[in-house]
């Protein structure tokens, strides 16, 4: 089961540079895309259902052109909810849940806590939200992937300015410590699970030409259940494949 995570910072730019097709010609079994920017009656046919593929999206209610998540999936899953029944958060179109017989999906868009104290703390909110609703789902006896833009950095290795950033949003400390809780509650970071020490980026501020200087931040994630720890058979960053401020990032599980 080969799965891509990708925010593309806009669907139909994305699909106007020509990167739409190329993620596909990788031939994932399942493709998670944030950050979408678009109704999927906004979105060309070959978008909005490609080829081999079963296709679902959750958009925005409140602004157009904002947030979003899509999920394109090989396999039909079981059932598919839209966000986790909190209006709040339901309502920026920021949470998709697929459920498969081998695990559940959460394609998963995390709020930015730029744009003034109010956002950050509707982060935090929906950081805590989002641990208890998964944390629910594990107490059924489901195994879980959750994957996305969770907009912060966990650790100094993972930014390449991080004394810098500490006070910025992105890698302040109580961001940094939901991550240390996610974890303690039994979810592992697949890319760190296999590379403890190795330094990739997933995000580069564009108007400063980061990704050309090597300047970036590691803020996309797949993480796992525990009891999938003995699945993952890799864990990649793809940071030469282009069309966005972020590149996929790819899990394999056996």
């Amino acid at each position: 089961m080969k799965l891509i995570s990708w925010n593309v910072n806009g669907l139909r730019s994305l699909y106007k540079k020509g990167a739409f097709s190329s993620i596909f010609e990788i031939d994932p079994d399942i493709i998670c895309m944030q950050e979408t920017k678009a109704h999927p009656d906004q979105l060309p046919d070959e978008v909005r259902s490609p080829a081999g593929y079963h296709s679902y999206f959750d958009h925005s209610k409140i602004k157009k052109g904002y947030s979003g998540v899509a999920i394109f999936s090989k396999v039909e899953p079981d059932k598919v909810e839209y966000g986790m029944g909190i209006k709040k958060f339901d309502d920026e179109g920021r949470v998709l849940v697929a459920y498969y017989k081998a695990f559940v999906l959460l394609n998963v868009y995390f709020p930015n806590g730029g744009g003034g104290p109010d956002r950050l703390e509707y982060k935090m909110e929906f950081y805590d939200e989002f641990l208890k609703f998964i944390d629910k789902l594990k107490k059924e006896d489901k195994k879980i992937v959750f994957c996305g833009d969770v907009n912060t950095a966990h650790e100094e290795i993972d930014l390449f300015h991080p004394k810098e950033n500490a006070n910025n949003t992105g890698f302040l400390e109580m961001e940094r410590k939901w991550i240390d809780k996610v974890i303690e509650h039994g979810y592992l970071d697949t890319f760190r699970t296999l590379h403890p020490e190795k330094i990739q980026y997933s995000w580069w501020d564009m108007k400063s030409y980061a990704r050309d200087r090597g300047i970036g931040w590691r803020i996309d994630y797949f993480f796992v259940s525990e009891n999938l720890k003995n699945e993952i058979k890799k864990a990649e960053i793809f940071d030469n494949i282009f069309g966005s401020d972020h590149c996929p990032i790819f899990l394999e599980l056996k």
